[in-house]
């Protein structure tokens, strides 16, 4: 089976959790959720997973579904300390993301007088100063991928962050292993171009001498993700090729 650049994608997210075992697995944007939901269903079964909101699962659940078995309630201050405990891996979106992992989703422009007012910093300076976080973002462009981000919602590796780890991106993924915990091209997805990524970037991008291709999904994680997981396709709506 051919695997779209949608499922690549999700995919990609699903590996951001490789290896955390029992920790709260929390996405926000349908790639991401459907990532954690197939890396608890093949490699990494201790993760935690919720219906989208404050029941634990005893098992992932369809897009859209109401969950089926409760593991148990996960009520807001328990929330808060597994942040706090650094027990929980988010995966949040960004609206501007630069070199260093510092993250703007609260306002486009200046200060004063924005451009755009968007969410609010929101969770996101307890995220990345707490637990773990990595980013999924669907349009990769240089919009934005920019030099310098017009707020600073969650940090970044010079501002404190405690573990930046991927940024996976409808072109490929990125981490923070470039020079001073810059970020750095790890793969690129099947027919994107390391000259297509670096274009779409607004900073110096570290790109090694050998950058190889983000692994397509096994013919299990295509079956879970078409017949259980997202019927609908509603992956496809979110990932535009």
């Amino acid at each position: 089976m051919t695997a779209t650049r949608a499922e690549v994608c999700v995919t990609a997210c699903a590996e951001a959790w490789r290896g955390d075992g029992e920790v709260l697995a929390a996405a926000m944007g349908t790639c991401s959720v459907l990532g954690a939901r197939l890396a608890r269903l093949t490699f990494e079964p201790a993760l935690l997973t919720t219906d989208g909101g404050a029941l634990l699962t005893a098992e992932p659940i369809p897009l859209g579904a109401e969950a089926g078995a409760i593991e148990g309630g996960l009520p807001f201050r328990d929330h808060l300390w597994l942040v706090a405990a650094g027990r929980r891996h988010v995966m949040m979106g960004a609206s501007q993301i630069d070199r260093r992992g510092n993250t703007n989703i609260s306002a486009i422009g200046d200060w004063e007088r924005p451009k755009s007012q968007l969410l609010g910093a929101r969770g996101a300076p307890g995220n990345t100063r707490c637990n773990p976080t990595s980013y999924w973002i669907p349009r990769h462009s240089t919009r934005v991928f920019v030099e310098r981000v017009d707020f600073v919602s969650g940090v970044g590796t010079d501002r404190g962050a405690f573990d930046l780890r991927r940024v996976v991106t409808d072109l490929g993924v990125l981490d923070f292993a470039g020079p001073d915990a810059t970020m750095r091209l790890v793969s690129v997805h099947p027919g994107v171009t390391v000259e297509q990524v670096v274009a779409a970037t607004g900073f110096a991008l570290d790109v090694p001498a050998d950058v190889p291709e983000t692994r397509t999904p096994t013919e299990e994680e295509l079956r879970l993700l078409r017949e259980f997981l997202d019927p609908g396709s509603q992956r496809d709506r979110e990932v535009r090729t």
